[in-house]
């Protein structure tokens, strides 16, 4: 049975709803993690539960909207909320903070030290807050605000669901801070997160090797990569001047080591994403997205549980919230995977009245639904929306053209995991492409389209000599599918993959070529191999050892050879750095 948004949330553990919009009983909240938990209760239920039930046809997110890398966003929903906050785990130090806002006042900051029950200046603070919030509303707003707040505390955090009312109505963010020795409190307004996003970018890129000190070319063929992989690294695809601006914020507090919780949700990805310091050591802010996702119908066992619990917001359509953790990855340039900045960490789905995670559940990247899914598109049976190249919304998969383009929007979506996944899922993809590709009664269809055919087949085949790539860096730390491998073993697999690599691989994808080059390098140049086999005379390693020797010697052949190849055809190179820049 469904339920409505004012049913939802009413029976919030440890906390009573007094009305529709303030709580009582409200416990002091004086640690970050239980301000987050307070914050995504209300955030869920007036920024999502509400507009669900208020809005005819709610955009509900799609699982992949929520997989790495991110889609760029195709509507704004403008009567949809959006804002942006940040919460500081001290007190404010108004001059030195920073970035700007207009600060309010708690009371209980001017308390008598004697007697905590007398504030002298209570009245005028009240007032001064009021004052400071109401100048950042529009003018239609004023006095159905000072209805509600003319006598009541607004840095209060169990009037924060009514002040929220208000606070969608503004473009900029809002703060909160602890008092001295205190909980945290509402504690400011009009906050403008500060973004120096070129600083950032070209040091990033200079970081990470993409960007060369006055070099003009590299930057521009880097430009976007490395733009997409460090806003990826912080929840976002390049998006709005919000949620830019909420990402390097959260960099910069990172930096500076403070106990921060920086929030957003825009009007366009319905999502509420969250960058927080994390208790572990990892080299930035932990990111967390929450969503209203519907659960596909094929996940029957998924459902069932749900429906037990009650877990369900919307059980017609199957709609859940869904909280998804993220984890970090650094960039590596010899990892064929090297645009993974984010994968997924955990996935919670959380119950719309208690506000406990019900269960973790495998929603947004089963792999069973990614192949139906491409299945659905092949055969021409998918509906939906995606953004072909950047440019063009393209609806509905009920010509050739769309399906050619929904597949290459699907390929570049899913390019790592399908690198990455198992053996088993990348032969049912395989299976279902080569029976769509090169199918004999559409090739008259797809030479009609030559452009966009190559798109596709070009993407296929770099994720299909990319597998292989990574199947070589397995390789070269001694492993395949997890099994340890000997010297030997590994020296043997390698020169078959290389041989392999010698007639396909530079005519198409120079990048690929440079890190098996590399990765094979690193393998010759390995010092224990050296002294132990390769270094010895024939008549000393022994019958083994000589094995090794000469795997070791036609291993340095076939990289001679691809250097040779990569050499005398350097035009390739250029062309592929280009086009692969464009894809990007």
């Amino acid at each position: 049975m469904s339920i409505t948004w004012e049913q939802a949330f009413s029976q919030v553990k440890d906390m009573i709803w007094q009305d529709p919009w303030a709580l009582k009983e409200m416990p002091e909240l004086s640690s970050l993690p239980e301000l987050r938990r307070f914050l995504d209760m209300v955030h869920i239920k007036y920024c999502l539960i509400k507009p669900y039930f208020e809005t005819a046809n709610y955009p509900l997110v799609e699982a992949r909207e929520l997989l790495p890398s991110f889609d760029l966003d195709i509507f704004e929903y403008r009567h949809l909320p959006g804002f942006s906050l940040v919460a500081l785990a001290r007190p404010l130090s108004y001059f030195q903070e920073i970035f700007q806002f207009d600060i309010l006042h708690s009371p209980f900051e001017y308390l008598d030290q004697e007697d905590s029950s007398i504030c002298p200046l209570e009245t005028h603070i009240l007032h001064q807050n009021q004052l400071a919030f109401q100048n950042r509303l529009p003018r239609q707003m004023h006095d159905e605000f000072q209805y509600y707040f003319s006598e009541r505390d607004l840095t209060a955090l169990e009037h924060y669901p009514r002040v929220l009312s208000f606070l969608l109505h503004m473009e900029r963010g809002h703060v909160f801070s602890t008092i001295p020795s205190g909980p945290f409190v509402f504690s400011g307004v009009n906050a403008s997160f500060p973004s120096d996003l070129d600083t950032e970018l070209k040091r990033f890129g200079l970081r990470i090797g993409m960007f060369k000190v006055g070099s003009n070319r590299c930057y521009e063929l880097n430009r976007n990569f490395v733009y997409q992989f460090l806003m990826e690294l912080y929840g976002f695809s390049i998006v709005s001047e919000r949620r830019t601006s909420s990402a390097l914020f959260a960099r910069r507090l990172y930096k500076l080591s403070e106990e921060f919780l920086v929030r957003v949700l825009g009007q366009s990805d319905r999502t509420i994403t969250t960058l927080y310091k994390n208790s572990h050591a990892n080299p930035y802010p932990q990111v967390e997205k929450i969503a209203l996702v519907r659960i596909d119908s094929d996940q029957l066992d998924l459902i069932d549980h749900l429906s037990r619990l009650g877990a369900f917001v919307d059980s017609q359509n199957n709609v859940v919230v869904l909280r998804v953790t993220y984890r970090q990855h650094r960039y590596d340039k010899n990892n064929v995977r090297q645009d993974r900045a984010l994968s997924v960490l955990r996935q919670e789905i959380i119950h719309p009245l208690t506000g406990e995670v019900c269960c973790e559940a495998n929603v947004i990247k089963d792999i069973s639904n990614m192949l139906l899914k491409l299945n659905d598109i092949v055969k021409g049976e998918y509906i939906g929306s995606i953004r072909f190249k950047k440019s063009e919304v393209v609806s509905n998969t009920d010509t050739h053209e769309k399906r050619l383009k929904f597949l290459y929007a699907w390929l570049s979506k899913h390019q790592r995991r399908i690198i990455g996944y198992g053996d088993e899922f990348y032969s049912g993809v395989v299976k279902v492409l080569d029976g769509y590709i090169f199918q004999p009664e559409h090739l008259d269809t797809f030479k009609s389209h030559p452009r966009l055919y190559n798109d596709v087949w070009s993407k296929y085949s770099y994720i299909r000599q990319a597998r292989k790539v990574r199947i070589l860096e397995d390789l070269t730390r001694r492993s395949r599918k997890g099994t340890p491998l000997s010297w030997l073993d590994m020296l043997q697999q390698m020169n078959e993959l290389l041989n392999d690599f010698k007639f396909e691989i530079h005519p198409y994808f120079d990048g690929l070529m440079e890190r098996v080059i590399d990765q094979c390098e690193k393998v010759l140049r390995n010092s224990y191999l050296n002294k132990r086999y390769v270094q010895l005379d024939d008549d000393r390693p022994g019958r083994y050892g000589l094995k090794v020797k000469t795997q070791y010697r036609r291993l340095v052949g076939l990289v001679d050879e691809l250097k040779d190849i990569r050499k005398q055809r350097p035009e390739f190179r250029q062309a592929n750095s280009v086009q692969s820049e464009k894809d990007k």
